[in-house]
């Protein structure tokens, strides 16, 4: 290993099992080690080396020129990707909380998503950062910002649940050649129950595949993120009660792959959504209109949803656990349904 390779990216190339942290890191090393265009943009990402320390060594390796330290201007410096990306270069920007990535929804939704449809051509940009609930952040550091961009055409938007699809679906988002929003949740970062072994092969995960992480016949539900992990727990329950539930996790949002949830639910015949993200707007609604069009006559009961309430995210920590959609919450609606 090269004496200059951050400690946690060379323990996880040696075969240690990675956090998501350490995967999205390894992604960002490789892509730029593999492509020179490739260059990073955010605050205090270079010798801070970011607020998670994602970067953490990066500035040291690649220098200055590509790892690009930001004054506090969200709109400001994605907009200045957006020009990289016109001069053929492969801006990844960092948003230290992706809550913080509303004063750039201008320059995302009236001028990055429209490109190509303009005929200014290809825009290879990527927005990545922190997202979600549970660590007590408030309503300022804690949001999930998914549904805010669902609605434009021209987007891309991933929300990885694991460290292999993290590194797998990031290195994918950084080769495409349209502007991808990539989500990560905060409380996975480092999570002790979300380690795994990364293939040492230079391997991506495609961009709009859901993936089966629960195979099951009684009842499918679908979810992303931390929500994956509630699922799981939640079907562990209803299994000591002969209840098989499938999760579905689908990984990329926009596209969203319809293909698999209908053909999960063309078996199960039951249909639960779970997602952090607040109820009102939520891609659940979206979700249950396409499967009602699609696989209506092999539903046997009302789809349901498991999500957020509709609050800015407490910070207090008891309102905070009520807040958000639990592991029972998950179990209490597929028993329900289930039994329907």
């Amino acid at each position: 290993m090269p004496a200059e390779l951050p400690e946690h990216v060379a323990r996880t190339r040696n075969g240690q099992p990675a956090t998501v942290l350490e995967a999205i890191s390894e992604a960002l090393w490789e892509e730029m080690e593999r492509d020179d265009r490739v260059f990073l943009m955010g605050e205090d990402i270079g010798a801070y080396g970011g607020a998670f320390k994602v970067t953490r060594g990066f500035l040291e390796h690649f220098g200055p020129s590509r790892v690009v330290d930001t004054p506090i201007a969200e709109g400001g410096f994605t907009g200045a990707a957006a020009g990289a990306a016109h001069m053929g270069l492969r801006p990844v920007v960092e948003m230290q909380f992706m809550d913080f990535i509303s004063p750039a929804y201008d320059v995302l939704t009236n001028y990055i998503a429209t490109s190509l449809y303009r005929g200014s051509g290809p825009l290879p940009l990527v927005v990545r950062g922190p997202v979600g609930g549970g660590n007590r952040g408030g309503p300022f550091h804690s949001q999930n910002v998914e549904m805010a961009f669902f609605h434009t055409p021209g987007l891309k938007i991933v929300y990885p649940s694991n460290p292999r699809d993290a590194k797998g679906l990031l290195k994918s988002a950084m080769r495409d050649d349209n502007p991808v929003i990539f989500e990560e949740h905060k409380g996975l970062y480092r999570a002790p129950f979300c380690r795994e072994v990364l293939p040492p092969d230079d391997y991506v995960i495609p961009l709009g595949r859901a993936r089966t992480a629960l195979e099951g016949e009684n009842i499918t539900i679908v979810t992303y993120g931390l929500m994956v992990h509630r699922s799981l727990e939640a079907a562990a329950e209803l299994a000591r009660d002969g209840i098989r539930a499938e999760v579905i996790d689908l990984r990329t949002l926009l596209p969203l792959d319809e293909d698999a949830i209908a053909a999960s639910v063309t078996k199960t015949g039951k249909l639960l959504i779970v997602h952090e993200d607040t109820r009102t707007g939520g891609i659940a609604g979206e979700i249950a209109i396409r499967m009602n069009e699609r696989a209506f006559e092999w539903l046997d009961g009302p789809i349901l949803r498991v999500t957020a309430i509709d609050s800015p995210v407490p910070f207090s920590g008891e309102l905070e656990d009520y807040f958000l959609p639990s592991t029972q919450d998950v179990v209490t609606a597929a028993r329900y349904l289930v039994e329907y």
